[in-house]
C-alpha cells in the first residue's frame, strides 16, 4: 500500500510543477506587461534543444542501457560529470541565444527575458515534475485499490518499492528542486537576453553556459554516488540564490536604461503649454 501521506506529497509537488509557472505568468502579466509569445518560444526552445537535441547527443555519447546503467558514469565519473554539466549548459543557453535573436526583432525590453524564462523553466517543471507526479498518483491509487491484482503483479518491483517504500517527505523534494530550477532558468534567461540585445555584453552568453554548468554540478556529482541528497540540494540552493542575485542586478540595470531611453521620447511627445 502507498501511504496516503505519500500521495498527498505527490499532489503538492504536482501542483508546484503545473501551478508555479502558470501562477508566475498570470500573476505578473499585467504588472510587468508580459507577452504570451516569448513564453511560448521559451517552452518550444526547451523542448527542441534540451529534450530532443541534447537527448539525442546523450544517446550517442553515453549509450544508456535499458536498465539505466551508463558505462561512462561507472568507468570515469569525473568525465561523466564534466560532459553532463556542459552539455546541458551549451544546449540550453544556445537555445536561449537563438530564441532571443528571433524575438528581439518584434519584442523589446528586459521583461521579454522574464516571460521567456517562465516558459523555458515552466515547461521543464511540467514535463519533469508535474506529469511525473500525476503518473505516480494514478499508479498509487490503482495499486491501493487492488494491491494484489494484475496491475500490482505486472508493475516492476522497483516501481512498487519506490512508491511504497519512499518516505512521504521525499516526494516533496522534486517540488523544491523545480522552485530552484525556475529561479535558475529565469536568471540565465536574463543574462543571455542582455548578451543578445546589448552591444559589448556578448560575454554574458558564454558566462551563462559556465554558470549553468556550475548550478548543475551538485546534481551531476550526486548521480555518480559521491554526494548526498542533503549536500546536493544545499549546494544547488546556494548556487541558485547567488545566480538570482546576480541576474536581478542586471534586470534592474536594464530597467533603468529603458526608463532613461523612454523619458526623452515621452517628454518630446507632451504638448507645449
Amino acid at each position: 500500500m502507498v501511504p496516503v501521506a505519500s500521495i498527498a506529497c505527490m499532489a503538492i509537488s504536482a501542483v508546484i510543477g503545473f501551478g508555479l509557472p502558470i501562477g508566475l505568468f498570470l500573476g505578473f502579466r499585467r504588472r510587468l506587461g508580459f507577452k504570451v509569445v516569448p513564453m511560448l518560444v521559451g517552452a518550444a526552445v526547451f523542448i527542441v534543444f534540451a529534450e530532443i537535441l541534447e537527448q539525442a547527443l546523450h544517446l550517442v555519447v553515453l549509450h544508456p542501457q535499458a536498465d539505466g546503467t551508463i558505462a561512462l558514469r561507472a568507468d570515469n565519473p569525473a568525465l561523466y560529470v564534466v560532459y553532463g554539466i556542459f552539455a546541458a549548459g551549451i544546449f540550453e543557453e544556445t537555445g536561449r541565444f537563438v530564441g532571443f535573436t528571433l524575438l528581439k526583432r518584434r519584442y523589446h525590453g528586459v521583461r521579454t527575458a522574464v516571460s521567456y524564462g517562465i516558459g523555458h523553466g515552466g515547461i521543464e517543471a511540467i514535463l519533469l515534475l508535474g506529469i511525473s507526479m500525476i503518473s505516480d498518483i494514478a499508479l498509487s491509487v490503482m495499486l491501493n485499490a487492488n494491491p494484489h491484482g494484475q496491475l500490482a503483479a505486472a508493475m516492476p518491483s522497483a516501481v512498487t518499492t519506490a512508491l511504497t517504500g519512499t518516505a512521504p517527505a521525499m516526494f516533496l523534494v522534486g517540488g523544491g528542486e523545480r522552485i530552484l530550477a525556475i529561479a535558475i532558468q529565469l536568471s540565465l534567461s536574463m543574462l543571455v537576453w542582455v548578451a543578445v540585445t546589448h552591444k559589448g555584453r556578448w560575454w554574458l552568453y558564454p558566462l551563462a553556459i559556465v554558470l549553468h554548468a556550475v548550478c548543475d554540478l551538485p546534481a551531476a556529482i550526486a548521480q555518480t554516488g559521491h554526494l548526498s541528497v542533503g549536500w546536493t540540494k544545499g549546494l544547488t540552493a546556494v548556487a541558485a540564490v547567488a545566480l538570482t542575485v546576480f541576474a536581478v542586478s542586471w534586470f534592474r540595470r536594464c530597467l533603468a536604461e529603458e526608463r532613461t531611453t523612454d523619458e526623452p521620447t515621452a517628454t518630446a511627445a507632451e504638448p507645449a503649454d
